[in-house]
């Protein structure tokens, strides 16, 4: 597999000059290969938006080294390297620059001189990926949420991005548009291998990731895949997060002296044990 980026021994501080300056990131490394899903979690303060302005050129590292399609990522290379890179934020109402959804979309293939019949056909085709093709002449702003998110992931579809980082995205959205969001992100990985990162502090949305990165206090806590991560269990709820649903109920069921197999990360597992015990009794 290719690495597609890197932390190396990263380190980070808002007042560097300061003696006693708090550390927001700290001697971070991980890699994330090419095609992967990462989710980086961890509470309010923890270090994880910070860690994705770092590997977006937003900021710059103290120590250590940021590499972008194995390339160290400094300020001269920064726009070449940031044309890689695809970002949807927050609130989707502040990357809306254009009257209409066909507009915002073809907004950076504009500045960045891409010619108009290919510009065109990149919009169109980055509003089907995601299922907004019907929406060429709506203006964002009377979109749903979930439609919103949408709309912003296409625009930076159109931009043939090696690596979609969701700096939570799904936050401000209801359960239905949060739900849209997720699925598009899903079928895009499987029809063009798009890699993901999904900065995130809702183990909801980390559960799809192939690996997850647990932030806390500005370090690397631990790694690992969703089954390993939320093994942890009562350390995760001790540095502010709260467990998947599923894993909670299973818990509550166990305690009242229902027999399950083991625990359960997604609401499907628990109805498959569920169904499973009482058919066998």
């Amino acid at each position: 597999m290719t690495e597609i980026l890197s932390f190396n021994n990263v380190t980070f501080s808002y007042t560097p000059d300061e003696k006693e300056a708090r550390k927001a990131v700290q001697s971070v490394t991980f890699a994330v290969q090419e095609g992967e899903w990462i989710a980086i979690v961890g509470h309010n303060g923890s270090g994880k938006s910070t860690t994705a302005k770092l590997m977006s050129g937003l900021l710059f590292p103290e120590e250590g080294e940021v590499r972008v399609m194995r390339e160290v990522l400094t300020e001269e290379n920064l726009w070449k390297i940031r044309s890689q890179i695809g970002m949807v934020f927050q609130n989707p109402d502040n990357q809306f620059v254009g009257a209409t959804v066909q507009d915002d979309v073809a907004f950076s293939l504009e500045n960045n001189g891409v010619p108009y019949a290919e510009m065109v056909e990149r919009v169109h085709d980055s509003l089907k990926q995601v299922k907004m093709e019907g929406f060429l002449n709506q203006e964002p702003h009377h979109l749903s949420g979930g439609q919103k998110q949408r709309v912003a992931i296409a625009g930076a579809l159109a931009m043939h991005p090696k690596l979609l980082i969701l700096d939570e995205a799904t936050s401000m959205l209801d359960p239905q548009g949060r739900e849209e969001v997720l699925n598009t992100v899903q079928a895009l990985r499987e029809k063009i291998g798009l890699t993901v990162i999904s900065i995130t502090h809702d183990l909801e949305e980390a559960i799809l990731a192939d690996r997850i990165i647990f932030m806390n206090d500005g370090k690397k806590y631990a790694e690992g895949t969703p089954s390993e991560i939320f093994a942890l269990g009562e350390e995760l709820i001790a540095f502010g997060l709260d467990l998947p649903f599923a894993m909670k109920m299973t818990k509550l069921i166990q305690a009242q002296g229902v027999q399950l197999v083991g625990q359960h990360m997604t609401e499907e597992e628990l109805v498959n044990d569920l169904w499973t015990s009482n058919f066998n009794k």
